[in-house]
Formats: structure tokens, sequence, C-alpha cells
């Protein structure tokens, strides 16, 4: 399983452990993922994702999965995400 946010697509970054003798050491900074389980009022049932914090807290802001899903590029969005957000776009549709 990778290390990349299901939503915002954020991943792990590169850089340095930087000692006091200022010699360099490569290591990786890893997102704070977790797993939740967001509501989607459109489709009237819950999903569970691999969210970084960040961008739970971006969801929150944005008003819901739904909204954050009709807003976000599917280049960011992981194949579970795009097809989340096709089946929330066809029922916005049909309401509509």
């Amino acid at each position: 399983m990778s290390r990349i946010c299901e939503l915002t697509g954020k991943g792990r970054q590169v850089g340095h452990n930087v000692s006091h003798a200022n010699n360099k050491t490569k290591r990786t900074f890893l997102p704070n993922l977790q797993n939740v389980t967001l509501i989607s009022e459109s489709l009237e049932k819950s999903v569970r994702l691999r969210v970084s914090t960040h961008g739970l807290r971006s969801v929150e802001h944005v008003g819901g999965l739904d909204n954050w899903l009709l807003k976000t590029s599917d280049e960011k969005l992981s194949l579970k995400a795009r097809r989340l957000k096709r089946e929330v776009a066809k029922k916005s549709a049909v309401a509509a």
C-alpha cells in the first residue's frame, strides 16, 4: 500500500538529516495518513479512504466529501476516489 493521500495526492518528500557538523544524510518525510470513514450525502453511504490529516481538514473546510470531489481535478484523486466522484456527479445531475 503506497503512502499517498487518496484525496489530495500528497505523498512522501525527500530531504536531509543535518548533523551539528553539517553532515547530510538522506531521509524521507511521510504524510500523516489516517484511515477514515467519510459520509457522502448525495449517495447516502459511508466510504473508507486513506487520507492525510491536511486533506481531511480541507474536506471539512470545503463543506463535505461531495463538494470536495466535485471541485478537485482527477489528476490528484486516486482510482477509488475518481469512481466515487463519477457516482456523485451522476447523482447530482439526476437531482438537478
